[in-house]
């Protein structure tokens, strides 16, 4: 048995909620490894929606452990709101069934308010944040000054703490022209929630040892998708950390070694939120099909999803920056009515032929897609569930992709319920 990372392969919002949700019947523990509450998934099951935010998938499930990672970045408040919201549906949350690591930094008021200042003055210069606070908590991380889980335990510790890092704040603060933050109020509002935190809070690397010891399977969940990863996305639009699945091992304390099956989750079209560059993005009559078919609005922020045609570029580059070892397709059901699909296989770079995205962010804004194109299926594949009842085209399509990106196709979603599902290969027994 192997352990499986589960990352998104183009801009994220690809289905990974449902995939994971599917995985963790399976699973033992799911553990959530970067990322903030800026990433959302939709989980539906039976007639009751599941929308969450940080809380890793398996937590609907009985029986399964749910652990958010030291790579992930925490709004204390967001989470204790979450898990009410949760309560509420019927699911239990308990310290037996999920557990943060008592390293993971925590996203304070005033790393949002920095967020939303940020975005703002930069006008059509804008990234197209959340304004949740994730970069900003990220920043101070990396800066050696962050408040970690960790330091609610001291009254003392956290006062330290929180006055090295308003001494950064407050002074970007002042030069904005900004109301400095009070230390004091702060504080009180922390050592309030402190216990409703703290009792989740466990030394995550070593249970993570110990279900590795115990032969437990553990499914790891990332959050966005590569082309936001910090390092390997279109930067500078892109999220704040790494959303590779090398990042589950940092992002939780694992060895690389014991990483296992990586399941690139990957859209039959392209969507991106926000700003940055989207070679196959369509601002006609089937980009909005796409998007009414798809229901392509975001879980977190209700932001309506830009769509294109697939880009077989981008999830080739993908795969192989991020040693992909099968894909999940999902949402093939919303291109039933297309007389024709295209899938981009090449770039034209005023003239300069591309079979890769360019480094530099003019050039991703600058190229053209070259496509090929394949002839619809017409025929409703929404809730099949063997390969053998796809229409003759669709199964051609799915071929094709196959072929272009170099990885092998796992599974098929043909609807957001979790049954809906073609399972070709399993992850867990690859």
């Amino acid at each position: 048995m192997k352990n499986v990372v589960v990352v998104g392969s183009q801009w994220g919002d690809e289905g990974k909620g449902k995939i994971v949700d599917w995985l963790s019947s399976e699973a033992d523990v799911v553990v959530r490894f970067q990322g903030g509450h800026n990433a959302g998934h939709t989980l539906v099951i039976g007639e009751k929606v599941f929308k969450l935010r940080l809380l890793p998938s398996g937590i609907v499930r009985d029986g399964k452990i749910s652990i958010l990672g030291n790579g992930v970045v925490i709004d204390p408040w967001a989470l204790l709101n979450e898990i009410s919201e949760i309560k509420k549906q019927g699911i239990n949350v308990t310290s037996e069934n999920f557990m943060i690591s008592e390293t993971a930094s925590l996203i304070l008021p005033f790393h949002q308010e920095m967020d939303e200042i940020r975005e703002d003055a930069a006008g059509k210069e804008k990234i197209g944040t959340t304004r949740r606070g994730i970069g900003p908590c990220y920043e101070d991380k990396v800066g050696r000054r962050s408040i970690r889980v960790m330091d609610l335990r001291s009254m003392t510790n956290l006062e330290n703490r929180l006055e090295n890092v308003l001494l950064h704040h407050n002074a970007i603060r002042k030069g904005l022209k900004k109301k400095i933050f009070e230390k004091e109020e702060l504080k009180k509002k922390l050592l309030r929630i402190a216990p409703d935190i703290l009792k989740y809070a466990k030394p995550v690397w070593l249970k993570i040892d110990e279900f590795k010891r115990d032969r437990k399977k553990i499914l790891f969940e990332g959050a966005q998708g590569i082309l936001l990863d910090v390092d390997h996305g279109t930067y500078p639009y892109v999220t704040s950390s790494n959303t590779v699945p090398a990042m589950a091992s940092t992002g939780v304390g694992i060895g690389p070694d014991k990483i296992g099956y990586i399941l690139g989750i990957t859209k039959a079209y392209t969507t991106r939120v926000g700003s940055g560059p989207f070679p196959t993005e369509l601002n006609d009559d089937i980009g909005e099909m796409l998007g009414s078919r798809g229901k392509e609005f975001g879980t977190v922020t209700a932001r309506k999803r830009r769509c294109g045609w697939f880009d077989g570029v981008l999830v080739r580059q993908t795969i192989k920056v991020a040693g992909i070892n099968g894909i999940a397709l999902t949402k093939l059901d919303v291109l039933d009515e297309l007389d024709e699909i295209k899938m981009c296989i090449k770039y034209d770079l005023n003239g300069k032929i591309m079979d890769y995205l360019p480094a530099a962010i003019e050039d991703q804004f600058k190229i053209k897609p070259i496509y090929k194109t394949f002839p619809g299926w017409r025929n409703n594949t929404k809730g099949v569930r063997n390969i053998k009842d796809l229409p003759d085209n669709a199964k051609k399509y799915i071929h094709a992709i196959e072929d272009f990106i170099g990885a092998k196709i796992s599974s098929i979603s043909t609807s957001p319920e979790r049954e809906d599902t073609i399972l070709i290969e399993d992850p867990f027994k690859y």
